[in-house]
C-alpha cells in the first residue's frame, strides 16, 4: 500500500487547567464494569459492560431503554464488547474475543456482523478488535489490537486501506490503545502519550504530545476527549490542532474510564455510574 506521510509534527501543546469551570451536574447509570460509552447525535447514551457482556442505552436522564447481551458467540451476544460507537441510525460493538465487529439498529436490534477469520488475506484479516467507529459517508474503521494496525472497510465490508501499519514510515504504531473520528475527516489515535493523527486515507498528519498516557479517547461534533484513570483532556478539533488542551482533574472514587462533551455538559464514566458537570465557558 502506498502511504503519502506528511512532515511529523511533534508537538507540545498549551495545558489549561479546566476544574475550576466546572459544576457537578449529576450522577446516572449503574454499572458492573463499563468499559466505554458513546453519545449520539440526539444524546441516546450508549454503555459496553465487560464483565457483564452487555451493551445498555439510556436517555440523558439515566432510564434504561434497553439492555442486550450475555456472553456467547451467538447474534447479540458478546465476549469482551470492549468498544461501542453509535451515529443517529447505528450501533456497532467491538466484540473483541469473538473477532468481530456486531452491527445493530438504534434500537439495538441485530443487523448484520463484520468477521475476517475466514478470510485468509492478511491484508484485512483483523483479531481481538479494540475500538471501532464509522465516518460519515459509512466507512467503517476498526483497529486491529492483533496486527497494531486500524483497518477501514466500506459499507459492504470490503477492505479499503490501512493506518498506521508497517508501511506508514514515521507514522507507525506499535500498541495503538483506542481511537475516533473528528468532523474534519480525521482519525486520531492514542498510543502512550502521543495522539496520531491521520487523514481519511491514511495519510499520517501530525504527531501529538499528550500530557497524559491516554487509555481511550471519545469524540462527538467538534469535541474530543481523552482520559487516564484520574484525569479528563478536552479539546476542540478544529484550526489543524492549534487550541489548547484543557487538563481536567477529578477527585472520583473510581478510576475514569471513559468521557464526552454533549451540549456543554461533560459526561465522565467509571465501571459503574456516569458523572456529568456542566462547562461554563471562560
Amino acid at each position: 500500500m502506498k502511504n503519502k506521510v506528511y512532515m511529523l509534527f511533534l508537538l507540545i501543546i498549551t495545558i489549561a487547567n479546566y476544574g475550576q469551570n466546572l459544576i457537578p451536574a449529576g450522577e446516572i447509570g449503574s454499572f458492573n464494569s463499563a468499559g466505554s460509552f458513546s453519545i449520539n447525535p440526539y444524546g441516546i447514551i450508549f454503555v459496553s459492560d465487560d464483565l457483564k457482556n452487555e451493551i445498555t442505552k439510556l436517555d440523558t436522564l439515566g432510564n434504561v431503554i434497553k439492555t442486550i447481551g450475555g456472553y456467547g458467540w451467538d447474534n447479540s451476544s458478546f465476549d469482551c464488547p470492549i468498544d461501542v460507537f453509535s451515529n443517529v441510525l447505528n450501533v456497532f460493538v467491538a466484540d473483541k474475543n469473538n473477532n468481530r465487529i456486531q452491527l445493530f439498529d438504534k434500537d439495538l436490534n441485530f443487523l448484520s456482523q463484520l468477521s475476517t477469520q475466514e478470510s485468509g488475506d492478511e491484508r484485512y484479516s483483523f483479531r481481538y478488535p479494540t475500538s471501532v467507529a464509522t465516518s460519515n459517508q459509512g466507512d467503517l474503521y476498526v483497529l486491529d489490537s492483533d496486527n497494531q494496525r486500524i483497518l477501514k472497510f466500506n459499507l459492504r465490508g470490503e477492505f479499503i486501506s490501512e493506518f498506521g501499519g508497517i508501511e506508514a514510515g514515521e507514522f507507525r504504531m506499535t500498541n495503538p490503545v483506542k481511537f475516533c473520528l473528528d468532523d474534519n475527516f480525521n482519525l486520531l489515535a492514542i498510543e502512550g502519550n502521543s495522539l496520531f493523527v491521520f487523514d481519511q486515507f491514511g495519510n499520517g498528519k501530525k504527531k501529538l504530545s499528550l500530557p497524559v498516557t491516554a487509555k481511550n479517547i471519545n469524540s462527538l461534533f467538534s469535541w474530543i476527549t481523552l482520559v487516564d484513570a484520574k484525569s479528563v483532556v478536552v479539546f476542540e478539533s478544529k484550526n489543524d490542532f492549534t487550541a489548547p488542551l484543557k487538563l481536567i482533574k477529578l477527585d472520583l472514587a473510581e478510576e475514569i474510564v471513559d468521557a464526552c462533551v454533549f451540549k456543554s455538559k461533560l459526561y465522565v464514566l467509571t465501571s459503574s455510574a456516569i458523572f456529568i458537570y456542566q462547562m461554563q465557558q471562560e
